[in-house]
């Protein structure tokens, strides 16, 4: 066999090997984290859900304008006070830059 592509087939399995190290590592140091991906992932699924079935969000909705509709009030002028106070801050930090 031709010396440089022995030396190329050598370089190639070591680096297979190291491809193959390298992924253990990764595997190990990722199971932390299953827990919060685990979440995630169930978060995630609820929201695709809640798209494919819109109707339950907007009945509930629906019923707590009709039962509690002060409360509902209160709680959408504090989001758009909170909407406002955040678009006003990220103009504040972006002038900085």
């Amino acid at each position: 066999m031709n010396p440089a592509r022995l030396e190329l087939a050598l370089k190639k399995q070591r680096l297979q090997l190291q491809s193959a190290t390298q992924r253990q590592d990764f595997a190990r140091h990722a199971a932390a984290l299953a827990p919060a991906l685990g979440l995630a992932d169930r978060a995630r699924a609820g929201a695709a859900w809640l798209r494919r079935h819109p109707e339950l969000p907007v009945a509930a909705a629906a019923a707590l304008v009709v039962l509690r509709p002060r409360t509902v009030w209160r709680w959408l002028s504090r989001g758009a006070f909170a909407w406002r106070a955040a678009r006003s801050a990220g103009r504040w930090l972006g002038t900085l830059r």
